[in-house]
């Protein structure tokens, strides 16, 4: 069994996992419109470009979403993704959180806490709550 966050997007699914390509390193793997899928006739011809189905992934990691029409989408609270950047790795943590938070809103800015070497809490200009955590050697 794998547990994976799933994301819905308010029309910039496509934007937002290009973003996260660039800022991760990961690769899209599936990118699935609502037009090239059996839905399209049902989707009003303005959404048809949007995304039904993504996949981005990273290592053993997976990240999905999906553009949720207008009148379904619901803005993302009660929930963070959590980036775990390898021990000692605070140039990489620093890094990623920077490339995140371009455009978007620092709720804490990253730095050394008790448990981590770094740690930051950000909303990305998509909207999606991030924590990024390099944890201390053991």
């Amino acid at each position: 069994m794998q547990m994976n966050p799933h994301l819905a997007f308010n029309g910039e699914c496509e934007a937002a996992f290009k973003f996260y390509e660039k800022c991760l390193g990961g690769k899209i793997v599936t990118m699935m419109t609502y037009g090239d899928s059996p839905m399209a006739e049902q989707m009003p011809p303005a959404w048809r470009g949007k995304i039904v189905h993504a996949t981005f992934v990273l290592g053993d990691h997976q990240l999905t979403g999906a553009d949720v029409p207008p009148e379904s989408y619901q803005k993302p609270q009660g929930f963070s993704v959590l980036l775990n950047i390898g021990a000692q790795a605070e140039a990489d943590a620093d890094r990623i959180f920077k490339a995140l938070a371009e455009n978007g809103a620092v709720q804490m800015p990253i730095q050394e806490t008790f448990w981590a070497l770094r740690f930051g809490m950000l909303v990305d200009q998509f909207g999606t709550p991030w924590m990024i955590n390099c944890g201390k050697p053991a």
